[in-house]
């Protein structure tokens, strides 16, 4: 890897680094942001770090945001913090107290892992300074021309201190596609029981990035392999060993992360997708009987459910994965009438018909089976036709509402309206034909007895 002797920074961070040069200060570009530059990939974020105190630098960047007790001061998105030295970790998490030190080669043995432990920069005094220059006291440029992810120092230490970089391990190894250091990957598996002390925002924050590398399945297998998936993600945990009868040799968990790493073909950005397929089987273990899995697709609409909300991810995305696992046993049969179709749709909803088909899909693929087993491109196809017709499938596209029920049939409002026009979809589902208000009121005073036990109160 032949280093460039200036990296390509924005403006942004370029501007910090000059102000603090010409004040005086040393001031260098640290962390993933420099790393990624190294590997030529985009960086996303850019931080400084420097021997200038968080008080100087609100003076010079008086626009700063210092919220808070680790030094570090937020200039126009660049996180510029001050030299560290190593602490005492109580929680395994934070520092317990924060030192500051003036010696920049301390501060990057303290670090996680040695490709994030690079420098670039120099020292102050504006009048004499070198020009800028890579400070690598960890060996890091090595690591990242093996594509070798080594922790800092003593490994088992470092997770110690902080027990989230056990599961950024295992998460930067699948972005990078680098191989751990065997006294790295020993230590993980060493110090698993620390993850006890992540809060689950933690937990699902790295999950978040996991899902999003490619292949998606590299960070779940190393959680797998180091015993981590145990302590963060127990449900997958469950589905190791447990036979599945699609590809030679693959347990539920083989399964669930091919079905995963297929998903991320068909749809490269569609997260929400991933998510379904990493979970669609997640139900299995606890309804696993007699080498059947009956109802494994309601318990794990629920259990899939229960996990993402644990771990924070956004309501909406939870309610789409649990609609998803929930409808993805669907078994299409050639001769299901249009009457069928539309039932299907509605059913399902409308807004997931297409995801709900590239799930089963990748169910598919990860089974060992042509992504289109089952008859799916039939399906597409039909539904597709189907659909362009505009037929009416939900209550909101029905041709009358509970108010003209009312009206019309001059009774009372009660629960009898909800299953009225329930009824009434259900009608129009069957044939389109008869979506108007004059067929759906006659229908309506027709059934209306059904809803009724007694006489309505005129």
């Amino acid at each position: 890897m032949a280093l460039a002797a200036t990296p390509r920074v924005p403006d942004e961070p370029l501007r910090v680094l000059r102000a603090l040069w010409q004040s005086g200060h040393a001031a260098y570009l640290v962390g993933g942001g420099i790393r990624d530059e190294l590997l030529g990939r985009i960086p996303t974020d850019w931080d400084v770090a420097t021997d200038a105190r968080p008080e100087r630098l609100l003076q010079l960047f008086p626009e700063g945001r210092y919220e808070n007790r680790f030094g570090t001061v937020t200039i126009n998105k660049v996180e510029t913090t001050t030299f560290r030295r190593d602490h005492v970790y109580g929680d395994h998490r934070r520092p317990d107290s924060v030192t500051f030190t003036d010696d920049f080669g301390e501060d990057l043995r303290r670090r996680d892992f040695t490709v994030n432990a690079i420098g670039w920069g120099r020292p102050g005094d504006a009048d004499s300074a070198p020009q800028p220059d890579w400070v690598d006291p960890t060996g890091g440029i090595a690591d990242l021309r093996a594509g070798t992810l080594r922790a800092v120092g003593e490994p088992a230490k470092r997770f110690d201190e902080d027990s989230l970089r056990l599961l950024r391990a295992a998460r930067l190894a699948a972005q990078l596609g680098f191989e751990i250091e065997p006294a790295t990957k020993t230590a993980m598996v060493e110090s698993a029981h620390l993850v006890g002390w992540l809060s689950s925002e933690r937990v699902g924050g790295e999950m978040r990035r996991m899902i999003a590398t490619d292949p998606p399945s590299t960070a779940f297998r190393i959680l797998a392999d180091t015993n981590l998936l145990a302590g963060v993600l127990p449900e997958l945990w469950a589905q190791r060993g447990v036979a599945q009868d699609k590809i030679e040799g693959h347990d539920l968990l083989d399964h669930s992360l091919a079905t995963l790493d297929a998903a991320a073909v068909l749809e490269s950005f569609d997260l929400t997708l991933r998510l379904a397929a990493l979970l669609h089987d997640i139900g299995k273990p606890a309804t696993q009987a007699d080498g059947r899995f009956i109802g494994h697709d309601e318990v794990g609409a629920r259990q899939g459910a229960e996990l993402l909300a644990r771990l924070a991810f956004p309501a909406h995305q939870v309610e789409r994965v649990r609609r998803l696992i929930h409808h993805h046993m669907f078994s299409y049969q050639a001769n299901w009438t249009d009457a069928a179709l539309r039932r299907f749709v509605r059913r399902v909803g409308r807004d997931l018909v297409d995801e709900l088909l590239r799930l089963r899909q990748a169910d598919n693929l990860g089974s060992g089976w042509p992504a289109d087993a089952g008859a799916l491109d039939e399906l597409r196809r039909r539904l597709a036709a189907e659909l362009a017709a505009g037929p009416p499938l939900t209550l909101a596209e029905l041709a009358v509402n509970g108010d003209d029920l009312q009206a019309e049939l001059a009774i009372k409002p009660g629960p009898w309206i909800g299953g009225l026009l329930d009824r009434l979809l259900d009608s129009v589902v069957t044939d389109p034909s008869r979506n108007s208000r004059t067929l759906l009121l006659a229908d309506a005073r027709s059934w209306l007895a059904d809803f009724l036990p007694a006489p309505p109160d005129r």
